[in-house]
């Protein structure tokens, strides 16, 4: 493996999850960023990141373009169901 993630890794779903995940809590308090809503925030990113990687290692493709708000969707709602259920869990030890 060369790096963390490849064009081809962040084409994967758990790829594309993790990557949405790490980003979106990165990002999320950073200033011209914050004032958006979380979950809209974690979707602009899974589409950049669907977008980016598919033209990166597939080329442009306007299917492929219209395929990746769906699958930004997709991403989104299970990166933020997944750091929420990492937050509900640490909350529950906490007790």
């Amino acid at each position: 493996m060369e790096g963390f993630f490849t064009w081809e890794m962040l084409l994967t779903y758990s790829g594309a999850t993790l990557a949405t995940t790490l980003l979106t809590q990165l990002f999320k308090e950073i200033k011209p960023v914050s004032h958006i809503p979380k979950r809209l925030l974690s979707y602009i990113i899974a589409l950049l990141l669907i977008t980016g990687s598919t033209i990166a290692a597939r080329g442009f493709s306007l299917s492929d373009t219209a395929m990746g708000f769906v699958n930004a969707a997709v991403v989104a709602l299970a990166s933020n169901g997944a750091f929420d259920a990492v937050k509900e869990e640490r909350g529950t030890r906490g007790e």
